[in-house]
């Protein structure tokens, strides 16, 4: 049975602050701005899914420019050498890190999975049975990024006819 998640979106907000301070931008130059739009375009996901105690989902979205800027950046390469592995190896580091604070400040059994990352622009990631309870919005060197939990709404204990 999933409990109440116990992060906010201001705890959100710290994780992601903290990421950006220690991994993206460390010099101040360049920092998240929030734009609340929940709906901003993305084109490149990476996801953690949390299970146990708590089930959802962590979802990093950014448009392909940002993800490549952020390579970059966690790199320290120049935007212009980093490739599709990178993008996907970072995107996913990133997801891990705010999951892995988000799991932390979840009451005992949380189980946090690997990262999924989809560097399909004309796809689009999604999860059934879902609600968005918090996230961070906002624009970064001019390019949309953001960081959303969403919670399952069944209780996937209860699988039946599988």
């Amino acid at each position: 049975m999933s409990v109440e998640v116990e992060v906010n979106e201001n705890d959100l907000a710290e994780m992601v602050e903290q990421v950006w301070e220690s991994y993206l931008d460390p010099e101040g130059i360049n920092p998240l701005i929030p734009t609340y739009d929940e709906n901003q375009p993305s084109e490149v996901h990476s996801s953690v899914s949390i299970t146990g105690s708590w089930t959802g989902h962590l979802v990093y979205a950014c448009s392909t420019e940002a993800a490549r800027r952020a390579a970059a950046a966690f790199l320290a390469m120049e935007p212009d050498e980093v490739s599709q592995d990178d993008l996907s190896d970072v995107l996913g580091e990133l997801a891990n890190i705010v999951g892995g604070n988000v799991k932390a400040m979840l009451p005992p059994g949380a189980f946090l999975s690997l990262p999924q990352v989809v560097l399909a622009p004309e796809s689009t990631a999604r999860f059934p049975n879902t609600e968005r309870i918090s996230g961070v919005y906002g624009i970064w060197d001019g390019e949309p990024v953001s960081i959303s939990m969403w919670h399952s709404r069944a209780d996937n204990s209860q699988e039946e006819g599988a």
